[in-house]
């Protein structure tokens, strides 16, 4: 998920919270959706052709300063699904799980080779799940917590050994959880949050070493949440509990948290930070030169807004360790378009918001860039596919939007990357 975003960010779990906004309007077999669901366009505009490497496929750029960019479209996946887990490891893309058409989680694991632009169908997962917290450690999968079938958390964990082309089980979590925020540092996975199935949030810290095949508890975090975002620096791992995409998670119940809180893996001790200023769902977060960006999403009715429904924004706010505090929101920087349940990424000096829903009766293909030298929002070029609730993926120099919604479940796999230098 997500290129350039610090040394490691998560690959979050998530639980099935905006089941309800996206898989149940479905029709059964995912023909038909409501109409917000209706396919973006696809057009392209203006520009001149973009480079991509052998076999891929090139689109226009478009005309602005942030030239250097482009997408490249990858063959689709055999399966279409949403919630999906993604994972890049040497060259390949894993695709793990998600939720099909029928909204039911799919044990479809698939596997494409970048170079030789081929899908491969692996063997299905033991479990089927979605939204599961996913990493690659070593020459292994690691497939952890997420929903079964029903929408009941998991608390399964299991391992694809990449060499030897199979499945295997692994000690469980102490208890069932989704919404999981996950990152790993020296080969052992720590995994932060989620929702048991109670349906409360948890608070619950664990550590995996794969080697020894045990989850050590960790302290607590301060704030139980599910769906947060976590992001490793140095030897801390901040996590932001407002995040929540593609699912309405960074939440404490029934409404978003905005705790900022960060775990020192050497002291075994939290500390908290100021809270994000806004409480939004459906908002997504980044981290870049050691900032950390809290960007758009759907803002609650409230005692200090006059809207009475639930509003789409494109609130940029961000936060200075150094001084620790968060900027003081401008107008001069929010988004160019208010979005909600979109890809936000890094990517050669920029911030990127890509896709989601907004005020369009579509899922959005738009794309913009906060540049980090020039402090500003400018246009990128828009996705081949508009889609909201996508997986997205880090890679060298790319960054990838995998599935989500169109017209239903897409089995679309495109990258914004950079285009080779003249």
């Amino acid at each position: 998920m997500r290129a350039g975003l610090g040394p490691r960010h998560s690959e979050r779990g998530y639980p099935p919270a905006s089941f309800l906004l996206h898989v149940k309007s479905w029709e059964p077999g995912g023909s038909r959706v409501n109409s917000h669901h209706c396919r973006g366009p696809d057009g392209w505009h203006g520009g001149a052709w973009a480079w991509g490497p052998p076999g891929w496929l090139s689109h226009p750029m478009a005309a602005s300063s942030a030239g250097v960019f482009t997408w490249v479209s990858f063959p689709s996946m055999p399966t279409r699904r949403v919630y999906c887990s993604a994972v890049h490891h040497d060259g390949q893309l894993f695709v793990l799980g998600g939720c099909g058409g029928s909204g039911r989680a799919l044990g479809a694991a698939e596997v494409l080779d970048l170079q030789a632009q081929c899908w491969t169908a692996l063997p299905p997962l033991p479990t089927p799940r979605a939204g599961a917290a996913t990493l690659a450690v070593g020459k292994q999968i690691l497939a952890v917590g997420g929903v079964d079938a029903s929408q009941s958390p998991l608390a399964s964990v299991e391992i694809y050994h990449v060499d030897e082309g199979r499945w295997e089980k692994k000690a469980a979590l102490a208890q069932p959880s989704m919404g999981i925020a996950a990152v790993q540092r020296d080969g052992a996975v720590y995994v932060l949050g989620g929702m048991g199935a109670d349906t409360s949030p948890q608070a619950l810290v664990r550590v995996y070493e794969p080697a020894k095949d045990h989850w050590q508890p960790l302290p607590s975090m301060p704030t139980p949440c599910y769906g947060a975002s976590a992001f490793l620096q140095g030897n801390k791992i901040f996590v932001l509990a407002l995040a929540s995409h593609p699912h309405a998670g960074g939440r404490q119940g029934k409404l978003p948290v905005t705790a900022f809180e960060a775990f020192d893996l050497e002291t075994k001790s939290w500390t908290r930070y100021p809270s994000v200023p806004s409480r939004r769902a459906f908002a997504s977060c980044a981290m870049a030169d050691s900032i950390f960006f809290s960007l758009g999403g759907l803002q609650q009715p409230g005692p200090h807004n006059f809207y009475s429904r639930p509003h789409f924004v494109n609130t940029v706010e961000m936060f200075d360790p150094v001084q620790g505090a968060w900027c003081k929101p401008s107008r001069a920087i929010r988004m160019r378009e208010k979005r909600a349940d979109f890809v936000a990424g890094c990517l050669g000096g920029y911030v990127v918001a890509m896709g989601g829903l907004g005020n369009q009766s579509c899922p959005l293909d738009s794309v913009e860039g906060f540049s980090l030298t020039r402090r500003r929002w400018e246009l990128l070029p828009p996705m081949p596919t508009g889609r909201c609730s996508c997986s997205s993926c880090p890679a060298p120099d790319l960054l990838f939007v995998i599935g989500g919604v169109d017209q239903g479940p897409s089995g679309a796999v495109e990258a914004l990357c950079l285009r080779d230098a003249p």
